[in-house]
Formats: structure tokens, sequence, C-alpha cells
């Protein structure tokens, strides 16, 4: 008979939040695959579990997943862990569970932490519908071109951003989103958890007065300004022309604009030609 293989949610933070499920479910298995065994280490002593680990990452998911194939065949049982949250959600895992469902054996999933939508329950913005992007791209102009691939999405948007390019990817959401409203999770669970909220402007200018940002930073945007409103009775044909005659050019005017009524450059670009 196929095994099993049991994803498994972790703490992303606070160990306290674990389920007796999770703690069943690791007892169970044959064996842990984890992302760093020292990280996992930690929370399988602190649980009393004794299991044998085996590294899972990026750079090995393919051969593992192969190789446990016959695990799975055997009838044995593997637990999937990450770092912190539930596995597979901006972590690898895919592979492996395309393994074990073409092994026959059975996928079944463990719930728990999850920093996406813990920010977001937190977050002040609508939950009704949301958008998670994983990770933004480290380069401006990836960065940029997914921000653009979003900006008419009518929902939350949540993606995952390391702290040294939060300010960063904040200017290029207000350059390409507008001055929404927004949210900044900061370290959830754990003992210096913060929630940033206001408009993109706001939080950015909150976080860049500060000498260092640390921790891990779950970044929610709100969904697109009504258009409309925002330009009220403006004059955009205008107000594009004084610019340039300033010596911008019009893809800087429309920046200029876009940046002064709280809006994208492509709502710009729509006003300015209908």
């Amino acid at each position: 008979m196929p095994g099993t293989l049991y994803l498994v949610a972790t703490p992303i933070g606070n160990l306290a939040d674990f389920t007796q499920r999770a703690i069943a479910s690791l007892k169970q298995a044959n064996f842990i695959a984890c992302e760093d065994t020292r990280q996992t280490a930690k929370l399988l002593e602190a649980y009393g579990i004794d299991k044998p680990m085996r590294s899972y990452h990026e750079h090995n998911d393919a051969e593992r997943s192969v190789e446990w194939a016959a695990e799975f065949e055997a009838g044995r049982t593997i637990a999937l862990v990450s770092d912190g949250g539930m596995p597979l959600v901006s972590d690898p895992g895919y592979r492996l569970v395309r393994a074990a469902i073409e092994a026959g054996a059975a996928v079944v999933p463990i719930p728990g932490a999850s920093a996406a939508i813990c920010a977001l329950a937190a977050s002040g913005l609508p939950t009704d519908a949301f958008y998670f992007g994983g990770f933004l791209p480290a380069k401006p102009s990836q960065r940029r071109a997914v921000l653009e691939a979003v900006c008419e999405i009518e929902a939350t948007l949540i993606f995952y951003e390391a702290p040294h390019r939060i300010l960063e990817s904040l200017k290029d959401v207000a350059a390409v989103l507008g001055d929404r409203a927004c949210a900044v999770a900061r370290e959830l669970t754990k003992v210096h958890e913060e929630f940033l909220r206001g408009t993109v402007s706001e939080v950015s200018n909150t976080l860049g007065a500060r000498p260092a940002i640390k921790g891990e930073i779950t970044l929610l945007i709100g969904r697109p300004i009504a258009v409309a409103r925002a330009l009220g009775d403006a004059d955009l044909t205008s107000e594009v022309a004084e610019i340039e005659a300033s010596g911008k050019s019009r893809m800087e005017a429309i920046k200029t604009l876009a940046k002064r009524y709280g809006i994208g450059k492509r709502d710009v670009y729509k006003a300015l030609n209908p």
C-alpha cells in the first residue's frame, strides 16, 4: 500500500503556535524533510520529537522528489516542513507533492501558521478577495513589471519582502500603483511584532526615518484607488503641458501626476488617452 506525505505547517515565530495534530504527524513519519535541519532541530527538541531529518530545499528538490518516490511506493511516510509557515507557500515542495500523487500516496495537509494570512487578517485592509504574489523580485525592473501586471486586480495584494529592500519596493509601489492604502507587517508572532498602516507614502516615511529596518516583512497593498474620484476636475492635459514646458519628458510628467493624485502611471496614461 502506498505511503503518505504530510505537509506540516510550522510556527512562523512563536513556538507555541504548533498544533497537536502537527506534532502527532511528525511523530508518525519515517523521516522529516526540511529546508534547514538546524532550524527544524530546534522545533523537534522543543516538542520532544525524535525523528531523522533529511534536507529538502530549492537546490535538491528535483533530485529528492525522484529519490523519495520509491519511499512512497514502499509504504513509508514523509513529513515535509518549511523553516516557518505552510510548506510550498513561497517554498519548494511542488515536485515532491507531484511525486507522491504519481506514486499513489496520500497527500495530507496539516494546517497552521501562515504569515500572509495572519498579516491579511490584522492589516485593516479588505479581506474578501486577495492576491498573494510571494516574494517581489530583487531587480527594480522586474519588480515594477510584476506590479504593473497586478495593478488592476480588485483585491488586496500580498507580497513578502526583505527588510533591506522594503523602501525601494514601496517607492516602486507608489510609482506604479499610486499612493494606495497599505500595511507592513513585521516580525509576525515574535517579540517585536509590528504593524504599520496608512498610505504607501506614510508607511514609507515612517520606515525611512529609522536607522535600520530588520525582521521578516509582509507587504499588503489596498485595492486600486477610484481614478475618477482621485482626479476630480483636474485638467491633466494642461498639467502635462506645464510640466513638459519645464524641461521634463512626457513620461516624467506622467510619473509626477501619478504621485500628485495618488494613482498609478497607467491610470494617468489612460486618462490622457481615453
